[in-house]
């Protein structure tokens, strides 16, 4: 039941060269989307000081398991339901969050529950760190995005690449400060915020 993904295993290290600086500190991370489980599996390996909580809707929970149980992992944590929407989120007050490849695959409404819930269990100062593909000035970065952007749109109309400003704006809204937006391969970003500490 464990499934594999090609851009997983080949985004894992660079995403790690630029999270880990932010993580130092950090005594437990609640990654939102864990998908196959690999990305939760390589951090948690590669942190050992941290406590790594996976969550993702239920359909997806036997991958991340498996990779679980197969890692033997004893700072990695068996996933959660989460859906961004929920009122409730089922972990609170973590030091990080991270999620990868998600904000395109949710309607723009989640995109924006999911940084209010993310202000409701994160503490002061703590991080959120969000990986994939953002447009930038309300354009695509490379025909590939382009291409990509519509395959999502064809699938999911509510789906797309989110424009880097928008996240931004939102995350201001909800007491969020951009730390850096780092450039990553194959047309990615990795957009860091801080939580404000007075919000």
């Amino acid at each position: 039941m464990r499934q594999f993904s090609e851009a997983c295993e080949r985004n894992k290290g660079p995403i790690l060269d630029v999270i880990k600086p932010y993580l130092d500190h950090s005594k437990e991370v609640l990654e939102i989307g864990s998908g196959t489980g690999q990305h939760a599996v390589w951090f948690a390996g590669a942190m050992p000081h941290l406590i790594w909580h996976t969550s993702d809707l239920r359909d997806n929970h036997p991958s991340i398991i498996a990779w679980i149980e197969s890692s033997e992992l004893p700072n990695l944590r068996k996933p959660r339901t989460l859906n961004v929407g929920q009122g409730v989120w089922p972990v609170n007050q973590v030091d990080a969050i991270f999620t990868a490849n998600t904000c395109h695959i949710m309607s723009w409404e989640r995109v924006r529950d999911m940084f209010e819930g993310a202000n409701r269990v994160l503490k002061p100062g703590g991080h959120l760190l969000i990986y994939g593909p953002f447009n930038v000035n309300g354009e695509y970065t490379s025909e590939s995005n382009k291409e990509f952007d519509a395959s999502l749109k064809q699938r999911d109309p509510e789906s797309g690449i989110r424009d880097y400003d928008d996240m931004n704006r939102v995350a201001r809204h909800n007491g969020f400060s951009l730390i850096k937006r780092h450039d990553m391969p194959a047309n990615n970003m990795l957009l860091a915020y801080e939580k404000s500490s007075a919000f």
